[in-house]
């Protein structure tokens, strides 16, 4: 029997990226898989390339009324709720990073930063982990389960060039914890993945903009400015991929961590050990 055989999930911001990869793992584990994303399009393309039955769903995770439907629908389909992955978060639009100056990102000094940028990375990666909680949990209680949340390493270090983005993680690890202590007579586990340097989308706008910013970068293409960051960062020498971040968010939901609950998870290559 597969580890996650006969259960149901629900992945945010999955069409793509980190989301994607859990997709594909967890539904090769044997669970059935709702993918909800800005792009509904592409949500269903990549819900059809799974091994077990499931669909994609348009939906913008920071507006309560898109999400609270999304996942009543993802429910009625999949015919209950076992899993909820709280992942949309940075880069969950088509914006071009590159093109905007670091503060109107989201980046940069907090004293440089327009407050509208901090506003706004909150509600990409604070509010949408709330709100996918917020309504997983009356289909949780139901029969107990597992929410894991996608924050990232920059909430476990300081992050002057990304303020409001490492804030608005380290909110995520903090909810988690709050939950996994409220939730637990449910038998409700409810854990954290903190991903390290992953070629996504967000980082490609992030890379771009290192190469407008940064000297040293200015030859190199976005992709081979990210390896060097990886080659020079990352200890153990490789990036990490969806895939990687797919086969401990699928661990955490099955059976074999019935007793892991509250933890925030760095799958870094030993970038947080410096």
């Amino acid at each position: 029997m597969l580890p996650l055989e006969g259960k149901t999930a629900i992945i945010t911001g999955g069409a793509r990226g980190i989301g994607a990869g859990i997709a594909a793992v967890m539904a090769r584990q044997g669970a059935r898989v709702a993918i909800l994303d800005l792009d509904g399009e592409q949500a269903a393309a990549t819900a059809a390339t799974l091994p077990t039955p499931g669909l994609g769903l348009a939906c913008d995770v920071i507006v309560e009324d898109q999400l609270r439907e999304a996942v009543r629908a993802a429910v009625d389909a999949l015919g209950g709720l076992d899993i909820m992955v709280n992942n949309a978060g940075a880069g969950r639009g088509p914006v071009d990073l590159s093109a905007l100056p670091a503060a109107a990102a989201g980046g940069g000094r907090v004293e440089d930063m327009a407050p509208a940028a901090w506003d706004e990375q909150l509600a990409q990666n604070l509010r949408s982990t709330f709100l996918g909680t917020k309504y997983a949990l009356p289909y949780l209680k139901q029969r107990g389960g597992a929410i894991i949340n996608i924050a990232s390493i920059a909430a476990l270090q300081a992050a002057p060039t990304l303020p409001a983005y490492a804030a608005a993680k380290a909110g995520v690890i903090s909810l988690t914890k709050s939950c996994a202590l409220e939730y637990a007579p449910f038998d409700i586990r409810v854990n954290a993945i903190c991903p390290g340097f992953l070629w996504t989308r967000a980082w490609e706008g992030m890379a771009a903009m290192m190469q407008r910013t940064v000297p040293r970068f200015a030859g190199l293409s976005p992709r081979d400015i990210f390896l060097e960051v990886v080659k020079t960062g990352v200890p153990l020498g490789r990036e990490q991929t969806p895939e990687d971040i797919g086969e401990l968010a699928a661990f955490l939901a099955s059976p074999a961590a019935r007793n892991i609950t509250g933890q925030a998870i760095a799958v870094d290559g030993g970038i947080t050990l410096r």
